[in-house]
């Protein structure tokens, strides 16, 4: 059996990496090779696949095929099976499984199939010795492969003993990490191999779970993949050579040893401290655990190591791990700005999911290579990456911003950061589309630490999406730049016309709420998980005059959002409050909001009938009594308007969205054609010397003071823009209504 004619062979591998493990397979000794679709078919003497099966980086299996067959039937696969001489491949006391790929128009129970396969083995051990081997479905000395293809079937034996993308070095994987198959065909792409044996290093600043990182110091210490892995398939069998497999691993000990001595420098980064230490973690159990350089950073923070020019690798996140697309626009944006800024003259490697985002990266692949991650299909791009060119005119080089961008940051933080201290306010506005080519709003809010919340505003379809690319490009970098903040702290979004009430959806799940303080009260805002933040800086003028009037009132809040104006109007000393929306999450955020503040707050999730003030519960501050109300707003204000006895307040605010079409509604919400029978229903509420502040940031509106000529009306909107929003046209509209 241990012929030295050599064996048929099928070397398995993920789609795409065929043309690299053909030339693999040939390195390693085989012959007759042949591409096809998931793998390669070649030949090849016992020493050779050995060899494959410690030294392949790219095969995923090593398959030797025993027989083929058609089989129309369950039956007829149970007797082809039973045919072959399974006892002089292995003996009885071996374990084995059974192990099914392809597709059946007849067999298409694939356990049901691999059942009738460990049968026939198992019968045909019986018949011949009385004995028959048991199934170990989890670690079987002897795997056999059955693939189907039609009726047509072929049995093989595993020789590598299961997926060779295991090298034994992986503890624990960040989110679906990267399998180390992939990342070495990703390598050997990307030129590594050249790279490192001229001495350029290698850094991965997105690295995960360091598959990328340990890969490459395989490849450059010329380390057999397979050399930490526990068994192969082949040494179960009966032919099996040990003294030419020891002679292999001494040999692979020998290269291993010698290779580490001249390892090229190594740098794996990642923001995550969770998945950083994953990936130490795994660098240590590869024995790698001082030859690489691991650091909890941010990916704009990459910088080059090393005295030659390397590599710089990366499989960035498709989505899930970012939680939006505006962040993924975000990194992508500043990766580039960091590639072109810092690593001229390098090669760069991105592998992703998002091929369409690659632009942003402001670079131009030389090669681009399809392969797929599991079954999703991703891109492999190649950058050389040009030394930073000498500025241009009305740009500004490095630092990756316009100069009149940058110089207009500059001058509006110096101004405006004078008049904030001066004014005691801590979150303002910075710049909102001062110039047209960068049409962002940047807000900056002082927690623990400075974080930028970003908002481009969507580019018109008239604008050349090259160049709002770059633009944003442009812009983003030097935000990281003026404010000294890493990546994580600029929080992005895009801005663009919402339908319904889309504005208010959730855009991703971080959960990451953080405080601010405005004016003596703390409130808790929330930067990436909707397109706002919880707290409307424009109308921080209004809030602070409703906290000076508040005084012995009763204040009602209507749309109240996160009800950051009922926490002022609490703190400036408001007999109660009544704070109402519709939704149920931005009303716990207002209860926390006011709790923050020292204010318990009763929250209801129904309709209150007749007079709300009846329906509160005493507080431990018996002057002080706050409740919080979930319906439907303009419902809930009719409602209490038309009620025999309605409740009288002498504050209130009524800032509606600009439309709403909530499936909790009655009906639709749209504030122009609804605002002349929503203030009548507010201002029957009022007491005789109340004010209601109505506010609205639909642009183009239009109060419809002849409808409501029964009540004094006054423009204040001069009155509740700060320094930060006086730039035309305001962001809101506001009026001070009366009864006559």
């Amino acid at each position: 059996m241990a012929s030295p004619a050599p064996s048929p062979l099928f070397l398995s591998c993920a789609r795409g990496l065929e043309p690299l493990l053909a030339q693999e397979a040939g390195a390693l000794g085989a012959s007759e090779i042949r591409e096809q679709n998931g793998g390669v078919a070649c030949a090849a003497e016992w020493a050779s696949a050995y060899r494959i099966c410690l030294w392949s980086r790219l095969a995923s299996r090593v398959l030797l095929p025993v027989t083929h067959f058609d089989a129309a039937d369950a039956d007829q696969l149970y007797q082809a099976s039973k045919q072959v001489d399974w006892p002089s491949w292995f003996s009885a006391a071996r374990s084995f499984a059974v192990e099914v790929a392809g597709r059946s128009e007849t067999l298409t129970h694939s356990h049901f199939a691999a059942l009738k396969v460990k049968d026939a083995i198992a019968d045909r051990f019986r018949d011949d010795h009385g004995r028959r081997p048991d199934v170990d479905a989890d670690h079987p000395d002897i795997p056999v492969h059955l693939h189907l293809n039609g009726a047509k079937v072929t049995l093989s034996l595993d020789l590598s003993g299961g997926s060779l993308h295991r090298r034994g070095y992986r503890a624990r994987g960040g989110t679906a990490p990267l399998k180390e198959t992939l990342a070495a065909a990703i390598l050997l792409r990307a030129g590594w191999p050249e790279i490192a044996r001229r001495g350029g290093g290698l850094i991965d600043p997105l690295c995960g779970s360091g598959t990328l990182v340990i890969e490459a110091a395989f490849m450059a210490a010329d380390i057999a993949p397979g050399l930490a892995r526990e068994r192969f398939g082949f040494q179960a069998l009966r032919n099996f050579d040990r003294t030419a497999w020891d002679s292999l691993m001494g040999e692979a000990q020998q290269r291993k040893a010698s290779g580490l001595s001249g390892l090229p420098p190594l740098h794996g980064q990642d923001i995550d401290g969770a998945t950083l230490r994953s990936a130490r973690r795994n660098g240590e159990l590869a024995g790698l655990d001082d030859r690489i350089h691991w650091a909890q950073a941010d990916v704009s923070t990459a910088r080059p190591i090393g005295d030659v020019p390397g590599l710089l690798v990366s499989n960035p996140p498709y989505g899930e791990r970012l939680g939006s697309e505006a962040e993924l626009i975000k990194l992508y944006s500043l990766f580039g700005a960091t590639l072109k800024q810092h690593f001229g003259g390098w090669q760069a490697a991105l592998f992703t999911g998002r091929p369409d985002l690659g632009p942003r990266l402001g670079l131009r692949a030389e090669k681009m290579y399809s392969l797929y991650n599991g079954d999703l299909p991703c891109k492999l791009l190649l950058f050389d990456v040009p030394a930073p060119a000498a500025a241009e005119p009305g740009t500004m080089n490095p630092g990756g911003g316009s100069e009149d961008f940058v110089n207009r940051l500059r001058k509006n933080l110096k101004h405006l950061g004078k008049w904030a201290k001066r004014s005691g306010v801590s979150c303002y506005r910075v710049y909102d589309a001062d110039l047209p080519d960068y049409a962002l709003a940047v807000d900056l809010y002082p927690t623990a630490s400075l974080q930028v919340h970003a908002q481009e505003y969507a580019a018109p379809k008239t604008i050349d999406p090259v160049r709002a690319e770059r633009r944003l490009r442009e812009a983003l970098a030097a935000i990281q730049q003026e404010f000294a903040v890493p990546a994580a702290a600029i929080h992005f979004k895009i801005r663009q016309q919402q339908k319904g009430t889309d504005q208010y959806a959730r855009q991703s799940e971080q959960e990451h709420f953080q405080q601010v303080e405005e004016h003596g009260c703390r409130l808790w805002i929330n930067l990436d998980d909707y397109l706002d933040t919880g707290l409307f800086l424009d109308h921080r003028p209004l809030r602070r005059r409703i906290q000076a009037e508040a005084q012995g009132k009763r204040f009602l809040n209507l749309f109240c959002y996160t009800a950051t104006a009922t926490v002022h109007a609490a703190r400036g000393g408001a007999n109660g409050t009544v704070s109402v929306d519709l939704s149920a999450n931005y009303l716990e955020w207002a209860q926390r909001n006011l709790a923050l503040n020292g204010v318990e707050a009763s929250l209801t999730t129904r309709r209150q009938p007749e007079n709300v003030w009846k329906q509160q519960r005493p507080r431990r501050e018996p002057a002080a009594r706050h409740s919080l109300i979930q319906a439907d707003c303009l419902a809930w204000l009719k409602e209490q308007a038309q009620s025999s006895a309605p409740p009288r307040f002498d504050l209130i605010l009524c800032d509606p969205p600009t439309f709403s079409n909530s499936k909790r509604m009655d009906g639709t919400l749209d504030v122009q054609r609804d605002h002349v029978e929503m203030l009548q229903h507010a201002a029957r509420l009022l007491s005789p010397q109340g004010v209601l502040y109505f506010s609205t940031n639909r642009k183009r509106f239009k109060l419809d003071q002849e409808a409501l000529s029964d009540l004094e009306i006054a423009d204040i909107t001069p009155q509740t823009l700060d320094e930060d929003f006086k730039r035309p046209p305001p962001p809101h509209r506001c009026w001070a209504i009366r009864k006559r």
